[in-house]
């Protein structure tokens, strides 16, 4: 079992910065590729950025490329991502997920056996 915790979110303006991170434990970090996903009320959960298990292999959706970066940190269990430039539209509920190395698709949430609960980003215009 893993458990995930993320943390960071919370309300910014446009044009602003936030960094989410998510907490992990339970099992050995480094055999998980992590995720970010997102949802929006109304709206279909929705890929964001994932990492490989040794953080040499970086994946993002179109909709966030060249303004949010993932990361990880092994030695603390944690994986990170740095949001810039932040619009409107990227407000939503930010899921960490944890996959167990294997074939890896990282857009596929059911790719992901681990999830967190959650945290709330909200860019205001």
């Amino acid at each position: 079992q893993v458990q995930l915790v993320e943390s960071g979110g919370g309300l910014v303006q446009v044009g602003g910065s936030l960094r989410l991170s998510c907490a992990a434990s339970g099992r050995t970090f480094s055999n998980y590729h992590m995720g970010w996903f997102r949802q929006a009320p109304g709206k279909e959960r929705e890929f964001v950025a994932a990492i490989n298990w040794s953080g040499g292999s970086t994946y993002y959706a179109a909709s966030v490329k060249g303004r949010f970066t993932i990361s990880r940190d092994n030695a603390k269990n944690t994986v990170y991502l740095q949001m810039n430039s932040l619009k409107p539209e990227d407000t939503a509920v930010y899921d960490c997920a944890a996959a167990a190395l294997g074939s890896f698709s990282p857009a596929n949430p059911g790719q992901y056996d681990y999830w967190g609960q959650g945290t709330q980003v909200t860019v205001s215009s």
